[in-house]
């Protein structure tokens, strides 16, 4: 054999056992965990080899597309009512669902000086649309609703109100100035540990309930072992510092 040949076939045979072992999740994100589980997605590939393909939408979308059938192997939710219920519907690998991170929600704008930080801005009313997730789908439009109604000004800014049907679609209806405000997923306006353009109030946890965001591998997850490499690696010192560098709570 050829001297070169020797040197490149153990590095070969090395690669081939890491295509070997290497496998892909199929996973189902909430819209508000878009940014963070897109670095922590690069580095699980770098770090394991496996792969993880990523869909972002709402929990509640995510939740009936489940149930008939989508292939998704592992959900992270936006709360944890979501992967509770699959739970109890014997959907998901029993013993895998976990808190990943606690969701801080923002009321925001794009314009500086806008929103005061005691969210005033609602109490004077002086806008013409407010934006929020649909309460009914999404969890920090349950928890936005929850704010607005604990403030005592929803009948003053229901007839404002511009729904979107995931926190994505939300913060879209701001950014892009159809909404003067809204309610957004503070990850979603935070760069580099503070609020990236706008102004903004986050709000107290005390007037809403909290957004436990919960992850759980599903029932077709059992077996992929991407799926619980993944599941192991969102629990990591790695994963939990960009998490964390998007304003969550762990």
């Amino acid at each position: 054999m050829h001297p070169l040949a020797k040197k490149l076939l153990p590095l070969a045979l090395l690669f081939a056992g890491h295509a070997t072992w290497a496998d892909e999740v199929q996973v189902a994100v909430a819209a508000n965990f878009t940014a963070p589980m897109q670095k922590i997605a690069a580095e699980f590939e770098k770090d394991t080899g496996h792969k993880a393909q990523l869909s972002f939408g709402g929990t509640g979308k995510f939740y009936a597309q489940i149930r008939n059938g989508a292939p998704f192997q592992v959900l992270l939710a936006a709360d944890d009512e979501t992967p509770a219920k699959l739970e109890k519907e014997a959907m998901t690998q029993p013993g895998s669902r976990f808190t990943y991170a606690i969701g801080k929600l923002v009321l925001w704008s794009t314009k500086p000086g806008y929103v005061d930080d005691q969210g005033e801005v609602l109490r004077k009313g002086d806008f013409n649309k407010l934006a929020l997730a649909n309460p009914k789908l999404a969890p920090y439009g349950l928890a936005a609703m929850e704010s607005i109604t604990r403030l005592g000004v929803l009948s003053a800014v229901e007839s404002k109100f511009v729904q979107g049907e995931n926190i994505a679609q939300t913060y879209q209806f701001v950014s892009t100035g159809n909404a003067e405000l809204g309610f957004v997923a503070l990850s979603q306006v935070m760069k580099d540990g503070r609020i990236a353009s706008g102004s903004a109030w986050i709000v107290p946890a005390s007037l809403h309930t909290p957004i436990r965001q919960d992850a759980v591998v599903l029932a077709n997850g059992k077996g992929n072992a991407a799926a619980g490499a993944l599941m192991k690696y969102l629990k990591g010192d790695k994963a939990r510092a960009i998490i964390k560098g998007y304003g969550y709570d762990l």
